[in-house]
């Protein structure tokens, strides 16, 4: 490839933190691998993208992808790999010791990164570091269902260490809002979901914050802030708009279950304000790159170029400044806001009026036109983007199409002419995936 300073490997995905990568250690002369089940993955029609290698899908074999990943690490010229999903810390932090015989593991242990992944060994961690956090129960365990709570996976990624060899078959789920007063059928939910998920309380509030930070072995080198006030859906989910913040509440709660943990590596830790305490509540731990990386890049913390120091042992002076109060959009992500606020009901949620939500997306745009994928100087992966977006929802339309023909020439079974309901509440989208 030409460089000097080595190569690094970093999995293609949908969301914008891989081509924020590329586009931060590319022009440093670092050589970028591009590695994905998808070639039409955006990242690998950017202009920093030097090479790509096709990977398994990790949602159907995990454990060969794991191997795929290693087969790459042992290129002589790689120095490491950047996890940007759940599926990728999960391979690099269970087989850490494979891994640290070729590269650099700037992850964390296996041991550790359990306690984040079972999210209730995560919420019993911040009892231990005094964070607050929304009350937390098994769904065995839970009987008081005339509070709003939401049902969530206890996993945040379907793996073998913590579902068995059947990891491969089961769909933990996504989250899921329970109205007061209708007790789940808990029997039909662990059927469903694989495993026994989680219940919590609910906090009304759809504005989230994180806390996003490179450790080293238990120290901060790097934190920044932001506040979510767009998701994907008008309830939340992955960062449609946000904007940068420094709240000293905020960064304190960060800061203290990171400590705990004595972390090392990479994590963004999930709050949500309690609108009657005004406290920051523990949602997630995400312990990769997140989808909003390129507005963090923006607003003048270079993550990916810090991890790549972490990593190949270029000292870090001094824990960067960002702007504060500046935003920044994806702009799919935007226009799924607006689906969701035109088509879509949640429980527990207010849906906001679509011309507000229309207005107020329109004058963000225009006051803070920053960009996750549309840049001058690497315009592609944002057409390719656009393009798999606009092909994904012709196949959803199709599907949707079809589903409606057969329905009106089948004649209904003994369940859907019951009367009874036949799914619940419309899913919450993931946080975890941010």
């Amino acid at each position: 490839m030409g460089t000097t300073e080595g190569s690094v490997l970093v999995p293609g995905i949908a969301a914008p933190s891989t081509v924020a990568c590329l586009r931060s250690l590319g022009p440093r002369g670092v050589g970028t691998i591009v590695g994905s089940e998808s070639a039409s993955t955006p990242a690998a029609v950017s202009a920093r993208c030097d090479a790509f290698v096709e990977l398994p899908d990790p949602g159907t074999d995990i454990d060969a992808y794991g191997e795929a990943l290693l087969a790459v690490a042992e290129r002589p010229e790689v120095r490491t790999i950047i996890p940007v999903r759940e599926e990728d810390v999960y391979v690099l932090s269970r087989n850490r010791g494979a891994f640290g015989a070729e590269i650099a593991t700037p992850w964390p242990s296996f041991e550790t990164l359990r306690r984040v992944q079972d999210r209730l060994e995560l919420f019993a961690a911040a009892e231990d570091a005094g964070v607050a956090a929304p009350e937390t129960r098994s769904l065995a365990e839970w009987d008081d269902w005339d509070r709003e709570t939401i049902v969530k996976p206890r996993y945040t990624v379907a793996a073998p260490a913590y579902l068995g060899p059947e990891a491969g078959r089961v769909d933990v789920g996504s989250t899921r809002y329970r109205s007061p007063g209708r007790p789940p059928d808990s029997e039909a939910i662990v059927r469903q979901r694989g495993h026994v998920p989680i219940v919590q309380e609910y906090v009304r509030d759809s504005r989230e914050y994180g806390f996003f930070a490179l450790y080293d072995r238990g120290e901060p080198l790097a934190t920044f802030q932001h506040c979510q006030h767009r998701g994907y859906k008008y309830a939340g989910g992955p960062s449609a708009y946000r904007e940068s913040t420094a709240i000293p509440e905020l960064e304190a709660a960060g800061l203290a279950l990171l400590d705990h943990l004595e972390w090392h590596g990479l994590a963004m830790v999930e709050f949500l304000r309690n609108p009657d305490t005004g406290q920051f509540e523990l949602m997630e731990i995400n312990p990769r790159f997140w989808s909003s990386l390129p507005f963090s890049v923006r607003a003048g913390v270079d993550f990916p170029d810090l991890y790549w120091r972490l990593a190949t042992g270029q000292p870090i002076e001094r824990m960067p400044d960002y702007d504060v109060g500046i935003g920044g959009h994806l702009v799919r992500g935007e226009l799924s806001y607006l689906h969701s606020v035109a088509t879509e009901e949640y429980p527990l949620v207010d849906r906001p009026a679509f011309a507000t939500a229309l207005r107020e997306v329109a004058t963000s745009v225009v006051r803070e036109r920053r960009f996750d994928y549309a840049v001058a100087d690497d315009p592609l992966p944002f057409v390719q983007d656009g393009w798999n977006t606009l092909r994904a929802c012709a196949g959803e339309w199709l599907r949707r199409y079809r589903g409606t023909e057969l329905e009106a020439i089948e004649p209904p079974t003994a369940e859907t002419a019951s009367g009874r309901p036949t799914a619940s509440e419309p899913p919450r989208p993931p946080a975890d995936r941010e």
